[in-house]
């Protein structure tokens, strides 16, 4: 429903849910949460980011804040002589994800716990507005997502395009040659000696590079191409893990860097790196859309790519693959960043899936083994690249 305030117009929409398979076979557990929410007042969560800060904050019905949560863009603006409406949107895309997340874990509750979400929709600058709205639109949407949908496992040591078509039915499309995308994120970090950077502290190689990417121009130091001479799914980072470090080399030579010091345009270095991953991942997936096309393997309608991993908490990539799928009539969809990396959620909901269907029973426990490098469903990549598939180049900015 819409709400008309003093100032603003705000967005809300209730976020109760069925309950799950989950909650349905713990009836006793659902009937205690029950009986205690049942004591608990309305929340709310809202969302501002009409001109240059990110805020969002959990409140009662009773007024108690419970949560609040800003990051300010007001020295940035102040430095560029006021606010650049292009130059505040990115800002607010890199940041409200974690805004909202502070706001809720401080008021210790979760999306689904919540009554409504509040977002403002005017007045103020409308690509700031754009930001806001679309983070509430997406945590209200009901995320189901049936069979069959396309997977994009991006992470540190996999990067495998597959059409899921049961919970243990995939047909794979392509994989990655030899090294991974977040491998090639952590190599190409360490060798620029980014940890050495106060700003960098104790995050990862792929964290670092977004961090220092988002200060770095995109065109300054250009991007290479990578392609196979087959036109497949397959991936291939060794060579452009190579490329940068490479340049990394020739750049310490040039400014005569040693020992722990890091090259000056470390983060024009890191913009384009990022890019030169994401124009490697899109081509492989605009094929697989078109291919998926050409054999009917995915619905004409309310088509779904499933993005996960530990890249796949990088903004840019993120960003990258939408444009992708825009093109393609497809929505996105992507964990919460904490979910994206290894985590025992995705086991265990695999394995609820699996005792809900009846299906994935080991009959010996005792004499099941692991099979580091076993086949990961039907092998298609072959016939992917039997189709010889032209891709179109796509704005990925």
């Amino acid at each position: 429903m819409l709400i008309l305030s003093n100032c603003t117009y705000s967005v809300l929409r209730h976020c109760k849910r069925k309950l799950t398979p989950l909650q349905r076979l713990s009836k006793l557990e659902t009937l205690q949460q029950y009986s205690v929410s049942s004591k608990i007042s309305k929340r709310v969560l809202g969302i501002e980011t009409s001109c240059d800060d990110t805020g969002a904050a959990v409140v009662d019905e009773c007024g108690n804040i419970l949560g609040n949560a800003l990051h300010s863009q007001t020295s940035i603006s102040v430095a560029l002589g006021g606010v650049l409406p292009s130059h505040a949107k990115t800002i607010h895309r890199a940041h409200i994800e974690r805004v909202v997340q502070d706001a809720l874990d401080q008021a210790n509750i979760k999306v689904k716990e919540l009554d409504a979400v509040a977002v403002t929709v005017k007045p103020g600058l409308s690509l700031c507005l754009d930001v806001g709205l679309s983070h509430a639109k997406k945590l209200v949407q009901e995320h189901r997502i049936d069979f069959p949908f396309l997977v994009f496992l991006v992470s540190g040591g996999h990067c495998l395009l597959a059409v899921a078509r049961d919970i243990d039915k995939f047909l794979l499309l392509g994989t990655s040659l030899d090294s991974s995308p977040g491998e090639a994120f952590d190599k190409v970090a360490r060798r620029m000696k980014l940890k050495n950077l106060p700003e960098c502290y104790d995050m990862s190689g792929g964290a670092m590079m977004e961090h220092m990417a988002k200060q770095g121009d995109i065109e300054a130091i250009p991007a290479p191409d990578v392609s196979f001479a087959q036109r497949s799914c397959n991936f291939s980072f060794s060579g452009i893990k190579s490329h940068y470090i490479r340049n990394i080399e020739q750049e310490e030579a040039k400014q005569g860097i040693v020992a722990s010091h890091v090259i000056s345009n470390a983060s024009d270095m890191c913009a384009s790196f990022q890019y030169a991953v994401i124009k490697h991942l899109a081509k492989p997936l605009q094929r697989a859309f078109l291919y998926c096309e050409l054999k009917g393997l995915l619905p004409e309608s309310d088509r779904a790519l499933v993005v996960s991993g530990g890249v796949a908490c990088n903004q840019f990539i993120r960003q990258g693959l939408q444009k992708v799928c825009e093109k393609f009539d497809c929505r996105m969809v992507c964990p919460p960043p904490h979910l994206c990396t290894d985590n025992g959620i995705m086991i265990a909901w695999n394995g609820m899936e699996k005792l809900l269907a009846g299906r994935g029973f080991a009959e010996d426990p005792q004499s099941v083994d692991f099979s580091p490098k076993g086949p990961f469903g039907e092998d298609l990549t072959a016939d992917v690249a039997k189709s010889t598939i032209k891709v179109r180049k796509i704005n990925l900015l």
